[in-house]
C-alpha cells in the first residue's frame, strides 16, 4: 500500500546521479541503479521536476541526460574512469540549472560538491572499504548524508537521515506454490554466504535454488560450482523483473547467509513481499528489516540456520507480507526523502540574506 503523499515544493528541481555500472532500472542486477529508478520515478509521481544523470540506454519518466552509452558492467568497452569522470561532471556543470542534486554516486562526486552553491543530498549505499572514509569525512557537513540503515551509521559522520529503501510492493505477489525449495539470491561472492546456503540446503535435506551474477569467478568455480548438479543444488544465473516474483514466492526461505554488515538488502525484502520467510546473519541491517518468528529468524551460524529451516514452516505467508507491506513500500521511502529536501532547502534559504 502507498502512502499518502507529503506533497512536494512547487516546481523543485532535482538533478539524480545515478551509477553507471548499470542501466537504469537494473534489467537484472544493479541494487543502487533499483533504488536511483524507484525514487526518480516516484519523485515524479510527486510532480518534482527531476532530470536524471545515467547510461543513454536508461528508461524513465524524468528528463534523461545520458553520458555513458550502456554501464561499463554490461559493456567491456566501456572504460569506468573515463565515462565516470564525464558523467560526473555533467551533473556539476549544469548545478546551477537545479535546486538540489542527488547523488547516488557514491564518494567521487563529493570531490565536485564545494565548487557549487547547488546543496548536495548523498545517499550511502555503504562503504566498500574503510579507506573511502577520508572521502566522506572531508565534505562532511558541504553533503547532506542519508544512510540506509541505522546499522550502517558511521559514527565520524553526520547524518540528515536514515531511510530505508523501498521496493514496488505492487510488482510482487505471495507465491502459490508448494514451497519446496530454499533459496540463495544475490551476487555470488564469498560475502553473500552462497557456500553456506548450500550447506544448511544439504543439511536441512531441501534442494537449493541459486540466482545472481558471478562476481567472484574463482569462488563460484571452487566454492559454489562443483555442487551445482541441477537437482539438489539448481544454479539459474541472474533473474530478472519478469521472474523474480515468482521465484522468490515458491521458496520456502530466502538463506541470506552474509558474511559482513549488509547495509540493506533488497532481496531480503522483496522476499517478504512474497510472503517468504527470510533467514539471515545477525550482521548489519538484518535485525532492523527481519522480526523474529514473523517473517524471519536471525542466526549465528550454520547450525542455527538448518535449525531455522526446520521451523520456518510455520510462519504465515500474508503476515510475512504484512510485516514489510508499509514500512519498506515505495511510496514512503520517496516521501521521506522529499522531507529531507524540504528541509535541507528550508535551512539554506534561513541562511541566505535578505
Amino acid at each position: 500500500m502507498t502512502s499518502p503523499s507529503l506533497g512536494a515544493p512547487a516546481a523543485l528541481r532535482v538533478a539524480m546521479l545515478a551509477p553507471i555500472s548499470w542501466r537504469v532500472p537494473p534489467r537484472h542486477y544493479g541494487p543502487w541503479e533499483q533504488f536511483v529508478s524507484l525514487l526518480t520515478e516516484g519523485l515524479v509521481e510527486r510532480g518534482l521536476d527531476v532530470t536524471l544523470f545515467a547510461t543513454a540506454d536508461s528508461i524513465s519518466k524524468a528528463r534523461l541526460v545520458g553520458t555513458a552509452p550502456r554501464g561499463y558492467s554490461e559493456d567491456a568497452a566501456i572504460d569506468a574512469k573515463v565515462w565516470e569522470c564525464l558523467h560526473i561532471s555533467a551533473v556539476f556543470e549544469r548545478a546551477s540549472e537545479f535546486d538540489l542534486i542527488h547523488n547516488s554516486f557514491d564518494f567521487l562526486p563529493l570531490s565536485f560538491s564545494r565548487l557549487v552553491d547547488t546543496p548536495v543530498v548523498t545517499t550511502i549505499h555503504g562503504f566498500s572499504s574503510e579507506r573511502i572514509l577520508p572521502v566522506y569525512q572531508k565534505y562532511d557537513g558541504r553533503s547532506h548524508y542519508v544512510a540506509i540503515s541505522d546499522a550502517d551509521r558511521h559514527p565520524s559522520l553526520e547524518y540528515a537521515a536514515t531511510i530505508h529503501h523501498g521496493i514496488d510492493m505492487s510488482a510482487f505477489a505471495i507465491g502459490t506454490g508448494r514451497r519446496d525449495y530454499l533459496l540463495f539470491f544475490g551476487r555470488i561472492h564469498p560475502d553473500k554466504g552462497t557456500e553456506e546456503a548450500i550447506l544448511v540446503a544439504r543439511s536441512a535435506g531441501l534442494p537449493l535454488v541459486i540466482a545472481g551474477i558471478v562476481q567472484d569467478r574463482g569462488y563460484f568455480e571452487r566454492a559454489v560450482e562443483p555442487h551445482v548438479e541441477g537437482n539438489r543444488v539448481r544454479f539459474v544465473g541472474a533473474v530478472g523483473p519478469e521472474q523474480k516474483s515468482e521465484l522468490l514466492g515458491g521458496a520456502r526461505a530466502l538463506l541470506h547467509l552474509v558474511s559482513f554488515d549488509e547495509p540493506f538488502g533488497f532481496s531480503v525484502v522483496e522476499a517478504m513481499a512474497c510472503g517468504t520467510p527470510v533467514i539471515a546473519s545477525r550482521r548489519g541491517s538484518m535485525p532492523e528489516i527481519i522480526t523474529e518468528h514473523v517473517n524471519g529468524r536471525l542466526v549465528d551460524s550454520i547450525e542455527e540456520a538448518v535449525e531455522a529451516v526446520r521451523g520456518i514452516v510455520e510462519l504465515d505467508a500474508e503476515r510475512v507480507r504484512a510485516s514489510v507491506e508499509r514500512r519498506f513500500d515505495k511510496g514512503r521511502m520517496v516521501d521521506e526523502y522529499i522531507a529531507v529536501y524540504r528541509r535541507i532547502l528550508g535551512a539554506s534559504a534561513s541562511k541566505s540574506p535578505a
